[in-house]
């Protein structure tokens, strides 16, 4: 085993239970793989985007636990962009992160289709199906960036998720339509889930790259991170299942819309704090993806 492969198997927690991942993990970051970024050039912009990725779902936790302790704020995507907008060099830094975000959607859509050649079988399926869905998130962000740019304001998730939900409605077999999406959701929630229960992210980082202190606290971050947005995901697809049995588009309800339906539960202030802590975590864990994500 090289030297990198011997740091990334005793990178997280050694205990039995992870025995399995320090097992795959040495395998998979055992070699260099091969390069998923078409230039060095969109690798060290997609890093930047991944950066301002982490940096949205940081101010989302914020903003969730503001809303949770004193109430107000829009927490989602739109929300976060805004809030960095308002700050001095806010336009100059949402550029930065727009472009960034689409060169790491470049590069993971790259990825989707013809990386992960150093893996076979169904686990280069689950690596591609991963990076399309990681591809498909960050240009959403980055659309909403430039629509904050275009036209000074980004909207809201639960506004355009109730306009799209009536679009589709309007259709023939609308209510089946967005049934589906609910579904699909849901199953996006479930695999989030799974893959912080699972720790199979950890796979993505060539662990080498952090310093030994760190890789314990990445590890946890990550699982938190995963684990704990999947639970807000899982409300959204909620949101759309009720739409749908309904016919009502009103009930249907983007990210802010999740959160705060979560906080109008019993002891919903707490699941709220819970979910913002993990957006936090994911948000810090990207951070760290950025820097050491394999390429």
């Amino acid at each position: 085993m090289s030297g990198s492969a011997a740091d990334a198997a005793s990178s997280p927690p050694s205990s039995s239970s992870q025995s399995s991942w320090s097992d795959s993990a040495a395998d998979a970051v055992g070699g260099d793989g091969e390069g998923e970024a078409p230039h060095r050039a969109v690798e060290i912009l997609g890093r930047v985007g991944m950066a301002g990725y982490g940096l949205v779902h940081l101010l989302i936790g914020v903003i969730a636990l503001q809303i949770a302790l004193r109430g107000g704020g829009q927490a989602d995507q739109q929300g976060a962009l805004s809030t960095l907008a308002a700050e001095p060099f806010g336009f100059a830094l949402i550029v930065v992160i727009v472009i960034g975000l689409v060169a790491f959607g470049v590069w993971q859509g790259l990825a989707a289709v013809t990386g992960f050649r150093w893996a076979s079988g169904w686990a280069r399926t689950q690596r591609r199906i991963a990076a399309g869905a990681t591809a498909f998130g960050v240009l959403f962000v980055a659309l909403i960036g430039v629509q904050l740019l275009v036209t000074g304001s980004s909207g809201s998730s639960s506004n355009g998720s109730q306009q799209t939900t009536a679009g589709l409605l309007a259709l023939p077999f609308g209510q089946v339509i967005v049934g589906i999406v609910a579904l699909v959701v849901l199953v996006i929630a479930g695999a989030t889930a799974w893959t912080g229960f699972r720790g199979s992210f950890a796979e993505d980082l060539a662990w080498s790259r952090l310093p030994g202190s760190l890789r314990r606290p990445v590890y946890w971050l990550g699982i938190a991170g995963h684990v704990l947005r999947a639970v807000a995901f899982a409300v959204m697809g909620v949101l759309f299942g009720v739409a749908a049995v309904r016919s009502d588009p009103a009930q249907a309800g983007g990210l802010d819309a999740a959160l705060k339906a979560l906080a109008a539960q019993p002891f919903g202030i707490l699941l709220l704090v819970v979910v913002a802590l993990g957006f936090v975590a994911y948000g810090l864990y990207c951070g760290a993806d950025a820097w050491a994500r394999r390429i």
